[in-house]
C-alpha cells in the first residue's frame, strides 16, 4: 500500500576533510581542486533486491504472471540496467516468483551483464533473431504463457504485441498501477540522493548568476549553467534560460533575445546523482526589477506557500493545484488554465524520472503519502511581457511536505 514502505527522512551527516561551506540541504567541501560534494553512495543492490521482492509479491496478490518492463527509468529501478530505447529490444521479465529474465541483443550482452544488480537470467538474440521468441519461450518454459502478463505503462506497443503473437493464450494488462505504487514512495537512500542533486543544482545556480552580463543570450546563459552543473559533480545536466518576453512561454520561444537592463530571465534546469533528478527553475531580472515584476513575483511565491500548506498526508495530490487556482483565480488570473496566469498543472511527481506519476493536478485523487516527492511550480505568465516561475521540489514526510531546496523570498535576492 502507498505509505507503507518509506516514512521517514534522511539523516543528514557532516561531511570530513575540507573547510565546510553551508549550503540549503547539505553541505558543500572547498579543497585544492575548487568546490565540490563529498561522495555519495547509488542504490545498494540489496535495495534492488527489497524493490524485486515487493513487486514480485504485488504480483502475486494481484494474480498475475510476471510484469514485462523494457530500457528506461523502471528497468534501472528495478534491475539496475540503465540503457536506451532503440529499434533493438532490450526488456525484463519480472516473474511473480524466482530470478527475473533480461533479453537484449548478443552484441549488448557484456555491457547488460556489468549493469545487472539482481539476481537474472540473460538471454540474447542475434541480428536476424527475434527477442519476442525469447520472451515467449521463457514465458512457456516457466508455465506462464497462458497467464497473465502485467505490461509497464512506457512499453512500446511492437514489443508487447510482438509476444502476444506468439503466445495466443496469454492476456495482457496495465502494470502502472502496480509499479507506481513502488516508485511513487522514496526509500531513504532515494531521498538523499534527491537531496544531493537539488544542492548541486543551487550551488550550480548561484555560481552561474554571479556571470551573467548584458548582451548574453539565452544560450549564454545556457553553456555556463551546464558548465557549473558538472563542475559541481551533476550528472546528465540541462538548462534551458529563456529572456524577455519568451519568459511567458512555460517551455521557452526560439527566439534569442539579448539581455538589456530589465529583461526578465526564467531558468529551469536538471540534473542527476546516480539517475535521481532535480529539477529547478528560478527567475532574475537583469538590472532593477518594476513594480509589476516585484507584483507577479509575490504573487506565484505565495501561490507555492499556499500548494505547500494544502500539501497534507492524505488529502488528494490535486486538492494542491485547486488550492493555488482558487487563490490565483482572487488576484484576477484565469480563471483555470486561462493566460494571463497559471496555465500548467501546479507539480509533478520526480524521481528517476523528471516527470513522473502522480501530478498535482485537478482531478488527482492518489492521497498525498509520506516518501512521495514533487515539483512545486505554480509560474504566472503574462503573453507578450514576461512569466515568473520559481520551482522547489519537496518530500512528503510524515509532518507534512519539506523542500528540498529553499525558495528565493523576493526577486532581489532570486538565489536565496
Amino acid at each position: 500500500m502507498i505509505g507503507d514502505l518509506a516514512r521517514r527522512e534522511v539523516m543528514r551527516g557532516a561531511a570530513a576533510g575540507a573547510a565546510l561551506i553551508a549550503m540549503p540541504g547539505g553541505l558543500l567541501a572547498q579543497g585544492a581542486a575548487g568546490p565540490s560534494f563529498p561522495p555519495i553512495a547509488p542504490i545498494s543492490r540489496a535495495e534492488r533486491e527489497a524493490r524485486l521482492a515487493r513487486m514480485q509479491a504485488e504480483l502475486r496478490r494481484r494474480n498475475l504472471s510476471a510484469l514485462l518492463v523494457e530500457a528506461g527509468s523502471s528497468l534501472v529501478y528495478f534491475t539496475g540496467v540503465d540503457w536506451w530505447r532503440s529499434e533493438r529490444t532490450t526488456a525484463a521479465v519480472i516473474p511473480a516468483e524466482g530470478p527475473v529474465l533480461i533479453v537484449t541483443p548478443f552484441f549488448e550482452e557484456p555491457s547488460i551483464r556489468e549493469m545487472l544488480d539482481v539476481p537474472g537470467e540473460v538471454r540474447v538474440w542475434q541480428e536476424d533473431e527475434s527477442p519476442f521468441a525469447l520472451i515467449a519461450g521463457w514465458l512457456k518454459e516457466k508455465k506462464l504463457g497462458a497467464g497473465t502478463l502485467a505490461v509497464e505503462e512506457t512499453v512500446r506497443f511492437f514489443i508487447v504485441d510482438g509476444v502476444r503473437r506468439l503466445l495466443p493464450g496469454l492476456k495482457t494488462v496495465s502494470g502502472a498501477s502496480a509499479v507506481n505504487a513502488l516508485r511513487m514512495i522514496k526509500s531513504p537512500a532515494e531521498i538523499a540522493l534527491l537531496q544531493r542533486a537539488n544542492d548541486i543544482m543551487i550551488a550550480a545556480y548561484r555560481a552561474t548568476h554571479g556571470q551573467v552580463q548584458a548582451g548574453m543570450t539565452g544560450n549564454d546563459i545556457n553553456a555556463i549553467m551546464e558548465g557549473e552543473l558538472k563542475r559541481f559533480g551533476g550528472q546528465r545536466a540541462s538548462s534551458s534560460a529563456q529572456v524577455g518576453p519568451g519568459s511567458a512561454l512555460p517551455h521557452g520561444s526560439k527566439e534569442r533575445l539579448k539581455l538589456t537592463e530589465g529583461t526578465v530571465v526564467l531558468m529551469d534546469c536538471t540534473c542527476s546523482m546516480h539517475g535521481y533528478v532535480s529539477d529547478v527553475s528560478r527567475t532574475f531580472v537583469f538590472g532593477e526589477p518594476t513594480a509589476e515584476q516585484r507584483r507577479v513575483f509575490g504573487h506565484m511565491r505565495q501561490g507555492m506557500n499556499v500548494a505547500m500548506d494544502a500539501a497534507k498526508v492524505g488529502a488528494p495530490a490535486g486538492s494542491v493545484d485547486d488550492a493555488v487556482r482558487s487563490y490565483y483565480e482572487k488576484l484576477g488570473y484565469g480563471p483555470r488554465y486561462a493566460l494571463p496566469g497559471l496555465s500548467h498543472r501546479t507539480g509533478h511527481g520526480i524521481g528517476l524520472d523528471v516527470h513522473e506519476p502522480v501530478n498535482l493536478v485537478h482531478g488527482e485523487t492518489t492521497p498525498l503519502a509520506p516518501g512521495m516527492c514533487f515539483s512545486n511550480e505554480p509560474g504566472i505568465y503574462l503573453p507578450g511581457k514576461f512569466g515568473i516561475r520559481i520551482e522547489d521540489c519537496f518530500t512528503m514526510t510524515e509532518q507534512g511536505p519539506r523542500f528540498f531546496t529553499q525558495p528565493p523570498s523576493s526577486l532581489d535576492k532570486p538565489f536565496g
